[in-house]
């Protein structure tokens, strides 16, 4: 029987490292085909390159992972070859905008598309045409995988026979876990203020037009963006990513190479901004942000409208969730809800995972409570104004069915479907043709079972 589990992990190794690779500098492998599964070869190099890419990325390359790569990699063909004969959809336009989103990625990383083409030694078109068929062959497989498993449920009963199987010496230890709301309004700076950051804004680009100093001296001295700052405001975006504010996206767009913007107003603070050079929908930009100073006068008329709205909800005429959909300048509000999200998506988080300023609340509340409007500094210095509702605390505990019904209920979810794709798997395999090269199948005996009978061995 395949070792589900083990497969499941080199899914996300083989599949995420193997079309990172592509963006990244050939290495002087000596290659070779290490199995042909239909019509598909997998190639030594592909393999090579995946496990140096989880190296690249700080991750820790486990034993046996070549072995273990090689085996998904001949599952991930099958279920491709799978899909294709399903005629599963997967268009060119969700392909292309995954290798957009790739090699944003590694632009972000190095600095510019300028740096990523010269540590490639190929222009971003080249890299995207290598990554092309593997992004989509990752599609195509996600896919099947996704059909397979789509229909499969979890009851009730099947969660506790799940539980009651855990040997209870190896039931995990959770620290305590936290269910907090938060309504959160950010108070606008004064007129006067913000006239004087637009007339600042305005010096700076009289200073870059006169040439008395570059653009990056300035930014680096005076943008409040610090994840631009210490590269002179440098950035690469591209104008359907929607991530970016639509002012910004709009302003830089308009640009020729070279010219700075006025002062532009976006969620953020006050721009400007200079278009290094576009190509299409991409381009390298560079601004300065600054974000107008909040007085406490206007955090004390944030406090009072919280205020407000605390007495709506401690009355019960309006919900917490409902009120911060209403009321809250946190974006994310209006369409996860008021709750604050573990990276998991799931609503319940460590005290490690919050704000110094929030704990400080916290520690004096009781399930159940809703704070006094509190002011606090957002993690990109934005001054502002919350409530905070909290929920539901749980205390140290191992495992059970009681607290953690949740979790017990999706790790079964997820068992049952490793089940499904494991039989799936068992049954599908025979039907390939597949060949594995001498020389892997005795390094791994996990890919030589794969093998039909007429491929073992070349």
């Amino acid at each position: 029987m395949l070792n589900i589990k083990r497969v499941l992990t080199a899914i996300f190794l083989f599949l995420t490292g193997f079309v990172a690779a592509q963006g990244q500098p050939k290495k002087a492998i000596a290659d070779k085909i290490v199995a042909v599964v239909g019509d598909r070869i997998i190639l030594y190099s592909d393999i090579k390159n995946s496990l140096a890419d989880i190296a690249r990325q700080g991750g820790t390359v486990p034993e046996g992972a070549e072995c273990m790569i090689a085996e998904q990699a001949i599952v991930s063909k099958v279920l491709m070859l799978q899909a294709e004969k399903d005629s599963l959809p997967v268009t060119e336009e969700e392909v292309e905008a995954e290798l957009d989103q790739r090699v944003r990625y590694f632009i972000n990383q190095v600095g510019s598309q300028e740096a990523l083409e010269e540590y490639a030694g190929k222009s971003v078109y080249q890299i995207k045409d290598d990554a092309r068929e593997s992004v989509r062959e990752r599609k195509l497989a996600e896919a099947m995988q996704q059909k397979i498993v789509s229909n499969v449920k979890i009851t009730p009963t099947e969660v506790k026979t799940f539980f009651d199987k855990i040997p209870k010496d190896s039931l995990p230890f959770f620290e305590s876990e936290l269910e907090i709301g938060q309504i959160v309004i950010f108070p606008k700076a004064s007129r006067d203020l913000e006239q004087y950051i637009v007339s600042e804004m305005n010096n700076y680009k009289k200073q870059v037009e006169t040439k008395v100093a570059t653009f990056e001296q300035l930014a680096k001295r005076y943008s409040e963006d610090p994840g631009s700052k210490d590269r002179g405001g440098q950035y690469q975006v591209n104008r359907n990513e929607k991530s970016w504010d639509p002012i910004f996206l709009s302003t830089a767009f308009r640009l020729k190479n070279g010219e700075i913007s006025a002062p532009v107003k976006s969620k953020f603070g006050f721009h400007i901004i200079q278009m290094v050079e576009r190509n299409g929908d991409d381009a390298i930009v560079r601004h300065i942000l600054r974000i107008p100073p909040v007085t406490d006068a206007e955090i004390n008329q944030g406090k009072a409208k919280l205020d407000t709205v605390r007495s709506k909800v401690i009355a019960g005429t309006l919900g917490f969730n409902e009120a911060a959909k209403k009321y809250s300048d946190d974006e994310s509000a209006k369409f996860t809800g008021a709750f604050v999200l573990n990276r998991d998506g799931s609503p319940y988080v460590t005290i490690d995972q919050l704000d110094k300023e929030m704990v400080a609340t916290l520690s004096k509340m009781k399930i159940g409570d809703i704070s006094q409007p509190v002011a606090f500094t957002s993690e990109q210095g934005k001054k502002g104004v919350r409530l905070i509702f909290l929920k539901s605390r749980s205390e140290p505990h191992r495992m059970n069915l009681a607290d953690d019904y949740s979790k017990i209920s999706q790790m079964a979810l997820e068992e049952k479907k490793a089940l499904a794709l494991d039989k799936w798997m068992r049954t599908n395999i025979p039907t390939y043709y597949i060949m594995v090269d001498n020389e892997t199948s005795s390094d791994c005996p996990s890919v030589q079972k794969f093998a039909s009978n007429e491929g073992k061995g070349f």
